[in-house]
């Protein structure tokens, strides 16, 4: 009896523990840090939307719909059409692998095997995640740290992480051996199990993302009392995503703690959760100094060049904090040795290194490279592409000696390859369509239209 009694003390203090770091402590750094930033900057108050006065009456909102723009077919450029018969190509092909992957079997579309079932679908979603940390990084910015000169940005980060999110759930069915079974989690329970919690935290930091992205929508079709009623939903919605994310954020580099046996020293790790958070916060800044950019030059609409050279010196800070965290493990762990033979993984270890973190961070330190809208879109570019060279190396390339002891190959299908592509693509075409449709881009002030062409940059 009193096993038993001390067994289940034992039990409840470990799951007191577990509440604790994963929800407790995300929590009181979220709030926290919004108190800091808004003790020390003190934002103006947020603007309150303006909404047109409601209509009770059922033909009034009969008539408010039938007073929406009508629908107008786009006009093409020769370049848009030709992109968007590659997009329909890579679409066609992509149905044919398809088919016969979820008919006769994941072999029949890929070259996984059981001593490499995870391969670039992984690598591609885990890039993908980090990308998507502009949504949950922007929200809290605006919603809970209450840095309200941010708030042109904020939909457009949440179009992003959405999308994001929606194509990890996606691909995820193309990867899955048993597809069917993807529901699962959903009523059978394993809370001792990482991919459980990442299972469960995508899942409803989606169902989030769709709400926080929802006022958008509504305002789009006149729908002014839902849009109010989801506006007053943000905080609380943002504060779930806020925590949702950054566990499932961390938990995905938890996937590959149990590999230290397969994965390379170079990019193992026991901090590889820390990693993978770190590396999505600098992922979700930089993405929002690049993304306004090329919606300048794809919509035509005005930004801000002064509000995206405040990210550079947080984006230089998040860096930093990774660029540490990488050295410091290797050296703590004594593999330092291992970035002096010259092997290609440590030619990969430093061109993630020293290419995504290093040479952008001092571009983004140096205050004549902030000032200049191109260096810092070069220095944004390359953090994006550091980061997901460091998923692809954790999740793909770093298995090579592995695989080699194994007298195992793995390079990825053309059908692997279809796929993703048309994954990107349907990604883009969502983007693009959204932004053409919805109210996202912030609209220009008077002042600055007329004058000078709203592509300049």
């Amino acid at each position: 009896m009193f096993d038993q009694y001390s067994q289940f003390l034992t039990e409840l203090f470990a799951l007191t523990w577990l509440v604790f770091i994963r929800l407790a402590l995300p929590f009181i750094f979220v709030f926290g840090g919004g108190w800091i930033l808004w003790r020390f900057f003190a934002p103006e108050a947020a603007p309150q939307p303006a909404h047109a006065p409601q209509r009770e009456r059922f033909s009034q909102f009969v008539t408010q719909i039938r007073e929406l723009p009508a629908f107008q077919l786009p006009e093409f450029t020769a370049r848009q059409i030709m992109a968007l018969f590659i997009a329909i190509l890579l679409w066609l092909a992509a149905a044919g692998f398809l088919i016969a992957r979820f008919f006769w079997g994941l072999e029949t579309a890929t070259a996984l095997s059981d001593a490499m079932p995870w391969g670039l679908w992984i690598a591609f979603k885990l890039s993908f995640v980090a990308c998507a940390a502009a949504g949950f990084t922007f929200a809290a910015i605006v919603y809970i740290f209450r840095l309200e000169q941010y708030r042109p940005l904020v939909r457009t980060a949440i179009l992003i992480g959405l999308i994001g999110y929606t194509t990890f759930i996606v691909s995820l069915l193309f990867d899955l051996g048993r597809w069917y079974n993807i529901w699962h989690p959903i009523v059978m329970w394993n809370p001792h199990s990482v991919m459980f919690e990442i299972a469960w935290c995508v899942m409803l930091y989606t169902a989030v993302l769709y709400a926080e992205f929802s006022p958008a929508f509504f305002e789009r079709l006149g729908w002014h009392r839902v849009e109010k009623l989801m506006h007053t939903l943000t905080l609380p919605l943002v504060i779930a995503g806020v925590v949702l994310s950054t566990l499932h954020q961390s938990s995905l580099g938890s996937l590959y703690l149990i590999q230290f046996t397969k994965l390379n020293p170079l990019f193992w790790s026991p901090l590889i959760p820390v990693f993978f958070f770190v590396s999505a916060v600098a992922t979700g800044l930089a993405l929002m100094m690049l993304a306004p950019c090329l919606n300048a030059k794809a919509f035509g609409c005005v930004i801000r060049q002064d509000l995206l050279a405040t990210l550079a010196k947080p984006t230089a800070v998040a860096l930093g904090i990774y660029f540490t965290l990488k050295f410091g493990d290797l050296l703590l762990r004594g593999e330092l040795p291992r970035l002096l033979t010259p092997t290609a993984l440590s030619a990969l270890w430093w061109l993630e290194v020293f290419g995504g973190v290093a040479v952008p961070m001092a571009l983004l330190l140096t205050p004549q490279a902030r000032a200049n809208p191109r260096v810092r879109m070069t220095a944004a570019g390359l953090v994006i592409a550091g980061v997901a060279l460091g998923r692809f190396n954790i999740a793909l390339l770093g298995f090579s000696d592995y695989l080699g002891a194994l007298n195992v190959t793995y390079v990825p299908s053309f059908g692997e390859w279809i796929i993703t592509l048309a994954l990107i693509a349907a990604a883009a075409a969502a983007y693009i369509g959204a932004v053409k449709w919805l109210p996202i881009l912030p609209p220009a002030p008077q002042a600055e239209l007329a004058p000078q062409p709203a592509r300049t940059i």
